[in-house]
């Protein structure tokens, strides 16, 4: 998890009941939102095609053999503020006859992404960060301790915009990746815009927070505090979550302005069941970032459209709760939704919650891979 550079704070699991939150405004950089996420796999054209499909996603961005990138391709989807890039190596004997004459990241080793596919299937492998200057970024991570993966690089997209990027390992094969500077076009400089591409939504609007497993939850939060100052958001025990029989305990971190949540989580043991952290992290070969939550703001509409497609190539759903779950929760939550809305919700399998920060409203995909 790296090596020297200065210890962060130290803390406790306590649980939900017992947490108090608090934002000390400790970042050691400036970090202003999540930029993109980016997913590396073995096909990217049909993986970006089923995710375009399921989610709602125009193509925006490309870097492939059409723009003169033999070593890999990228395609970009973007739905408002939520991006997500998909990355696949080319042949390397073929890459090797006819090198790239366009590659917006140089330093792209397709060894390393064909042992990344072998090792974790489809999954992400960096975590995008807008931030005020990558170079610093990286440099006050590796000072506190981070393990740096990719040293600040400068983008440019030839029309005198530039962009920095840089890397530092965040857990098992992810990186978080520095992104900062201003340039032309919806992702990073180097890749082709694709504006003649048919402009698709469903409603999803961003990336609300991107959860990770690792072994040993308080180790890899202190680490991760240590390097960027992000402070704990909010933490959770088995019992707090309803996973008593399988087992996990979860711990959130957050930027300044708490647009950046970076949950964690680690297996328990002794449990019924198997903890699913740990199937994860059997599965996955270790440390990895398990799942995604995104924001829209109409739930209602962005899962009508995702249900329309779950059988035909989309997203299929967990399991609805039954009529006593909505006929209980509805007299917990009161009138805070209309009955045409209360009757969606239960068609759709949508859970609804409430507590001091207002309405929750969520529903969860089944795995999206094989693993």
């Amino acid at each position: 998890m790296g090596s020297g550079g200065a210890q962060g704070p130290k803390v406790s699991l306590v649980g939900y009941a017992n947490f108090v939150r608090n934002n000390p405004r400790s970042d050691k950089f400036p970090v202003y939102k999540f930029h993109h996420l980016e997913f590396w796999c073995a096909d990217a054209t049909n993986t970006f095609k089923r995710f375009q499909h399921g989610l709602g996603m125009t193509l925006v961005a490309k870097s492939d053999l059409s723009t003169g990138n033999s070593k890999y391709c990228t395609y970009v989807l973007q739905s408002n503020d939520l991006v997500f890039a998909f990355t696949a190596p080319y042949s390397r004997k073929c890459c090797a006859a006819a090198p790239s004459t366009s590659e917006p990241l140089p330093d792209y080793d397709q060894q390393q992404a064909f042992d990344f596919v072998c090792n974790h299937g489809l999954a992400v492998r960096a975590v995008g960060l807008q931030v005020g200057d990558a170079q610093q970024a990286y440099e006050v991570s590796v000072a506190n301790g981070a393990q740096g993966v990719r040293p600040p690089t400068k983008l440019e997209d030839g029309s005198g915009g530039s962009a920095v990027v840089s890397e530092v390992l965040l857990y098992g094969d992810v990186v978080l990746r520095y992104i900062s500077g201003k340039w032309e076009g919806p992702f990073l400089p180097g890749y082709a815009t694709t504006p003649d591409e048919p402009r698709v939504s469903y409603g999803l609007h961003r990336l609300d927070h991107a959860v990770g497993n690792v072994p040993r939850l308080i180790e890899h939060l202190e680490h991760v505090m240590g390097f960027t100052g992000f402070h704990e958001f909010a933490e959770f025990v088995a019992e707090d979550v309803g996973t008593v029989d399988s087992g996990l305990n979860s711990m959130v971190l957050a930027n300044n302005n708490e647009m950046v949540l970076l949950p964690m989580n680690e297996p328990t043991f002794g449990t019924k069941r198997k903890s699913q952290i740990q199937t994860y992290l059997e599965q996955n070969e270790g440390p990895g970032l398990q799942h995604l939550a995104l924001k829209t703001h109409n739930i209602i509409a962005t899962m009508r459209e995702m249900h329309a497609r779950s059988r035909i190539g989309g997203f299929e759903f967990q399991a609805a709760a039954g009529p006593e779950y909505y006929r209980k929760v509805a007299q917990k939550v009161g009138d805070v939704l209309t009955p045409e809305e209360w009757a969606a919700v239960e068609q759709l399998g949508i859970l609804v919650d409430q507590d001091d920060q207002g309405v929750l409203m969520q529903v969860f995909t089944k795995p999206l891979g094989d693993r």
